[in-house]
């Protein structure tokens, strides 16, 4: 399920991305909600199907219900990313007022800081729900607050839209119709394989010519660190070593803490310090708390308790430099794309991403054995390096397209 949705994210990415940019912003986003809701409503369904039905011994990769399951779980991942790229890269720019960069990373703290609580609540409420029901009936309570969410969504939409004062019926770029019509012979309509290859070719040409494209890379670079993260290698690895599921748990409790606090801390730093040296500060805390976490590991250490509760602290703190720059990284690729590309250059951006985290799982793949657990982590190392690296690279180098972007940036 996991592989087809990322493939489905990295097909289809940019060609939900360039419909998004060529569509009114409420009907796209309302219609793209109700197709996640579909999705989630009829993945539901699929699960207490499978819940109901009589177990035979054929390989569950076989049922029907299965292979709808998989299809539902790709459309809702690929709206999912569609409408979060939305209201990241367009509708916070224009609510919070183009060329305000304190009100703009004040506006992603509160958006990240209630999608982050949002998440920890809905983990809780469901784990009490699944301590107490069976799942057939968590998944009903779970389809119902699915088709009540969806109308208020709607009304909320409408209602933000009308008391600022219309701000999302502007037109996103005069020029964006035109450069399209420059672009060549527009595919059949009919030929859904020609539109998707040319929406592909388009996204990848456009995410490659965007003047800030090393901010961009930087976070595809994150996305390499599959193993110095509270995920289920890192889980893997630490039920190896026999740690207790209590400080299991409590690790990644704590890591989700951090990505609140970072909420705050992105805000503070982009004021004291300008966009571009808050990403800098948070990749280099980052790359630095993490180097010290590998030498603990490579220390042979890790078979005492004690450092091997250092090393997880270490990484933990680490989690606040990198949430921190996925807040303030999000304000660079808001201020330097246009919000005529905002949706194809930020859709491809993901495709990307899932693309270079799909290589390094298929290498956690083939090294799965608990010994090799060093390299990964060295691999992961040196992705958060690079990144930090590249993104410090550019912040001394700027090109003159980038003075005139954050020329309002008192610090850069």
């Amino acid at each position: 399920m996991g592989f087809f949705s990322k493939l489905i994210l990295i097909v289809g990415g940019p060609l939900v991305g360039k419909l998004m940019d060529h569509s009114p912003r409420i009907p796209a986003y309302i219609c793209l909600n109700t197709v996640q809701a579909a999705a989630q409503l009829l993945s539901a369904a699929m699960i207490i199907h499978a819940h109901t039905v009589i177990p035979t011994s054929s390989s569950m990769l076989l049922h029907p219900w299965f292979f709808v399951l998989v299809l539902a779980g790709a459309v809702e991942r690929l709206t999912g990313v569609a409408l979060g790229v939305a209201v990241e890269r367009d509708w916070a720019v224009l609510l919070a007022g183009i060329n305000r960069p304190i009100a703009l990373a004040k506006a992603n703290a509160v958006l990240n800081r209630i999608d982050l609580l949002c998440e920890i609540a809905g983990a809780s409420l469901f784990g009490i729900l699944l301590s107490k029901y069976d799942p057939v009936t968590c998944l009903k309570f779970a389809a119902g607050l699915i088709m009540w969410s969806l109308p208020v969504m709607i009304i909320l939409t409408w209602f933000t839209n009308k008391i600022s004062s219309g701000v999302l019926d502007r037109a996103k770029c005069s020029q964006s119709c035109c450069r399209t019509s420059n672009e060549g012979p527009v595919p059949d309509a009919d030929n859904i394989v020609d539109v998707g290859i040319e929406a592909i070719k388009l996204g990848w040409k456009e995410y490659m010519q965007q003047p800030v494209l090393p901010a961009s890379l930087a976070y595809v670079l994150l996305c390499l660190n599959v193993v110095l993260t509270p995920g289920s290698l890192m889980t893997a690895f630490l039920t190896q070593r026999g740690l207790n599921p209590s400080i299991i748990g409590g690790f990644s409790g704590l890591c989700a803490s951090m990505g609140v606090a970072a909420t705050f801390l992105s805000a503070y730093l982009v004021r004291r310090l300008g966009i571009l040296k808050a990403g800098a500060a948070g990749l280099i805390f980052q790359a630095s708390l993490l180097a010290m976490a590998v030498a603990v590991y490579w220390s042979g250490s890790l078979s005492q308790q004690n450092p091997l509760l250092f090393f997880l602290c270490l990484i933990v703190l680490s989690r606040l430099g990198h949430m921190s720059y996925d807040i303030v990284g999000a304000q660079i690729l808001q201020t330097g794309i246009p919000s005529s590309k905002a949706n194809l250059i930020g859709t491809t951006e993901i495709s990307v991403a899932s693309l270079v985290e799909s290589v390094m799982l298929g290498v956690a793949i083939i090294a799965n054995d608990v010994s090799h657990f060093g390299f990964l982590a060295t691999l992961s190392l040196l992705s958060v390096v690079g990144a930090a690296w590249m993104f410090c690279h550019w912040l001394l180098n700027p090109t003159d397209e980038q003075r005139s972007l954050f020329s309002f940036d008192p610090q850069s």
